[in-house]
């Protein structure tokens, strides 16, 4: 596999991650298990709406931002699949004595596939999107990933 390639794959295996954590961790309380439907869509929509009022977004770069957060929200339920708990998956894997590397092998082949079969119709949507910014707006963009907070960050 190209480097660059490589490289791609493991931005958007990291942003899939840092999505679905941020999704888990936005609430203002904890709970277990993976968020519902309707505090999924909710935490979407603030997501959107917060994005949109900073880059002042019209109603086209939104329609394409929505897109981008459908892909997203799509890899993120593939990313999960089947496994309802991860918790659950890893404690099974540390379970015995030794540390299950088959199975561990195994979830992380599956994670990977997932990201790989979806990956494309991620950069894809986030291409549309980025490119139907304007100059000002995408220096923004690339202002606030330079803050050390990165640019989803409260406050």
């Amino acid at each position: 596999m190209k480097p660059w390639i490589k490289k791609t794959l493991m931005g958007i295996f990291g942003a899939s991650i840092a999505v679905g954590g941020l999704t888990a961790c936005s609430s203002s309380h904890h709970h277990r298990g993976p968020m519902s439907p309707e505090k999924m869509t909710e935490v979407r929509g603030k997501v959107v709406e917060r994005v949109s009022s900073k880059l002042d977004l019209n109603e086209a770069q939104k329609l394409k931002l929505n897109v981008l957060a459908d892909k997203m929200e799509a890899q993120r339920a593939a990313f999960i699949g089947k496994t309802a708990d991860p918790r659950t998956e890893m404690q099974a894997i540390v379970a015995g004595a030794k540390f299950d590397r088959a199975r561990a092998q195994t979830l992380l082949d599956e994670k990977t596939r997932a990201v790989q079969a979806n990956s494309p119709e991620v950069i894809s949507a986030l291409a549309d999107f980025y490119d139907s910014l304007n100059p000002d707006q995408q220096q923004k963009v690339r202002e606030m990933m330079q803050r050390r907070k990165g640019w989803m960050a409260r406050g």
